[in-house]
Order: structure tokens, then sequence, then C-alpha cells
């Protein structure tokens, strides 16, 4: 498979240009590294996007996660490999992915304290980026045919 394009956040350098303030932004806030792989990897696996899914995987490797912890994402309601903030992470992670499938409150007030009792609000800020930027990159790599073991940078 061959990506239909160049990225476009290389064709625009000054969207790369905010890309990474953002990405900045989220690594000096005191958000688990390996946390903000998993939830970005689990909203990767949620929107198909193979590119996304391949690169979590390997920086989470590249972190010494172990292969169980890596493979349970998908099904980290059934797998005891997760710590109570990372189910709260990942359930936020899904709710906020599938906002299109909603009828109701995108992120009830339950979920939310649940997440709240987790994280201050700097890691909060830096969760809810993670997560829509991770949603982003699923749209601009699912659009162009972004193939997995592409690499950035």
């Amino acid at each position: 498979m061959q990506a239909r394009m160049k990225n476009p956040a290389y064709v625009l350098p000054n969207a790369l240009k905010g890309i990474g303030t953002l990405n900045q932004a989220i690594a000096q806030s005191g958000l688990p590294t390996e946390l903000q792989e998993i939830v970005g990897m689990r909203a990767s696996q949620i929107n198909g996007c193979g590119a996304c899914v391949h690169g979590h995987m390997v920086n989470l490797r590249k972190a010494g996660t172990s292969d169980e912890r890596i493979a349970a994402v998908a099904a980290w309601r059934h797998a005891p490999f997760f710590s109570d903030a990372e189910r709260a992470a990942l359930q936020l992670t899904e709710v906020v992915t599938r906002l299109a499938d909603i009828s109701e409150e995108s992120v009830p007030d339950a979920l939310w304290n649940e997440v709240a009792d987790h994280f201050d609000e700097t890691e909060l800020a830096a969760l809810i980026l993670t997560i829509s930027l991770t949603n982003l990159f699923n749209r601009i790599n699912t659009t162009i045919r972004e193939p997995a073991g592409t690499t950035w940078g």
C-alpha cells in the first residue's frame, strides 16, 4: 500500500509547527508518556488507522511496555494489565473518539468525575489534547491511506 499523497502536515509547514507546539505542551504536562501511547493506540484501533496503531506499538515497545499490555489495549476491560487511572483514561478515549455514536451527553459526569479523580487539571488537559490530536492524525492518515510502518520526522 502506498499513501495517496504526502502527509498534509508536511505539505503545509505551518501546520507541522502547530502540531509540534501541541506535542511539546503535552510532553511538559506530566502525563506519563506510556499512557499517552496507550490511549493513542486505542483511539487509532477504533478509527482503523494502521499507521498510528503501528507507531504507538513501536513507541510502547521502545518504552519497555510488555507485549501483554500492548496486545491487550483493544480488550482493556477484560485484561488485568491496566491501573484504575489507565482504565478511566481508556474509557474517556473511547467516548471522545466515538462522539458521533453518542445520542446523549458526550462525556457523562460520572465518567468525567472518575477521570478527574485520577488526574490533575494539567494532566487532564494533556489527556484531552492527546486523544484529540490522535483523532486528528487518524483522520489524516486514513484519508491519505498512510501505510503502517511509516515513520515521520
